[in-house]
């Protein structure tokens, strides 16, 4: 679908409910949310939960705070980076697989993560310190400036290359287990340093048609983030790169892929992408402005994720300031937009103590909507919070807090 008769109607009121309806499906199991939305972006904060909790509990029906890393090695699901570091379907997570086009490593280097394998293997799965109290690596520099143990370094770095793959968690700390791209048969003191030309050989290695693989991670991410606004469309499939270094240098082809086959149109100036065979027009998509209900979303979640969409639809700034001096914030540490029927009109700052869900609402207009069924979708809506973040035993408590002051719409 390309621009016709039909298209050149779509609004803006069309792509925004397009996007709440095809993002905000009804909540199913687990494994089905995860496949469906392609990938559920990470994040270590909890405030009050993890982002990923906040994002899939919308999309999965009695979802919990936790659940994903307590159900997570029973799932066919990895952690790995994508455009963003997070959860994917292990069939998708494979496509990226063996990554090539790295760093290479030193021989020291190499012999070190070939030692880490060996003890791997020996074990099934380890814990960092584990790790870190046979080898002794002692601490290198990160990527902040700081310093941190090497041994969770080259974890990492072995975890990007397939050689490791995370098992689990224990207390929020990854555990590791040999990965589907690790070498068969280590030799620390023969093997070259690891590049491109050198990488491991896997049934993954090669594939008939690359082109065809990156085409199909750039499904993934329409799939998620549509429709999208041109420039969006365009980062994400250049973020790509992160999690396929080995095609880098296809990216700029597979962005023209896309926009041949995607579904588009132009409206007020922007042009916007979606998956072909849908319809921004249907009228199912109207319903989302005609339910009175409150979401109270992560900051991460699909639906806001994009900020210059977000602009697009709701007619304010929304920034994500949990790492902005507390001096400069202006909506909170921790701020989930509130969505109300098919509109974003303030934020909520939540904390969870001692079983109470303290809330701290702000509106951008400066007050609530008067009607009733507002406050009524509001409560509905904390009390689910409030559930959700409570252990399955216990019967939550919510406690209101007094509400943000006004701010203006747009910075």
């Amino acid at each position: 679908m390309h621009h016709s008769a039909m298209t050149a109607a779509v609004t803006l009121d069309h792509l925004r409910r397009h996007a709440l309806a095809r993002s905000l499906f009804a909540p199913t199991t687990l494994p089905r949310a995860i496949e469906r939305l392609g990938f559920v972006q990470a994040d270590p904060i909890r405030a009050p939960a993890r982002a990923q909790d906040l994002t899939l509990r919308h999309r999965v029906a009695d979802y919990r705070a936790g659940d994903l890393e307590q159900r997570y090695p029973r799932l066919a699901v990895e952690e790995d980076f994508f455009v963003n570091y997070g959860f994917l379907p292990r069939a998708t997570q494979r496509l990226m697989h063996p990554r090539s086009g790295t760093s290479p490593w030193t021989r020291a280097r190499r012999a070190q993560a070939e030692a880490v394998l060996d003890f791997v293997r020996e074990r099934g799965v380890v814990h960092p310190r584990d790790v870190d109290g046979h080898f002794q690596h002692g601490k290198a520099r990160n990527w902040f400036g700081g310093s941190s143990n090497a041994s969770t370094q080259l974890l990492d770095a072995m975890h990007y290359r397939g050689w490791l793959r995370v098992a689990g968690r224990e207390g929020g700390v990854r555990l590791y287990a040999p990965g589907a791209s690790a070498p068969t048969t280590p030799t620390a003191t023969t093997t070259p340093a690891l590049t491109p030309a050198s990488t491991p050989a896997s049934p993954l290695d090669s594939p008939a048609d690359p082109d065809a693989v990156f085409d199909a991670l750039a499904d993934v991410v329409v799939r998620k983030y549509a429709p999208l606004p041109e420039r969006t469309l365009a980062e994400l499939v250049l973020r790509l790169r992160y999690g396929a270094p080995q095609w880098a240098h296809r990216r700029q082809a597979a962005l023209a892929r896309a926009k041949a086959r995607l579904a588009h149109t132009r409206v007020d100036g922007v042009t916007w992408y979606w998956p072909a065979g849908e319809s921004p027009m249907q009228a199912r998509h109207a319903r989302v402005a005609d339910e009175a209900r409150v979401r109270l979303l992560a900051p991460f979640d699909p639906v806001v994720w994009d900020r210059r969409r977000f602009e697009h639809f709701w007619g304010w700034a929304y920034r994500f300031e949990a790492y902005t001096p507390a001096a400069s914030r202006q909506r909170g540490y921790y701020a989930l937009p509130l969505l109300w029927r098919d509109q974003v009109i303030g934020w909520a700052n939540l904390a969870w103590r001692d079983g109470r869900l303290a809330a701290d609402i702000g509106h951008v207009s400066g007050r609530p909507p008067r009607e009733r069924a507002f406050r009524v979708a509001l409560d509905d809506e904390l009390a689910r919070m409030a559930q959700f973040l409570s252990p399955r035993a216990v019967s939550p408590r919510v406690r209101p807090a007094p509400r943000a002051p006004a701010l203006p719409a747009s910075r």
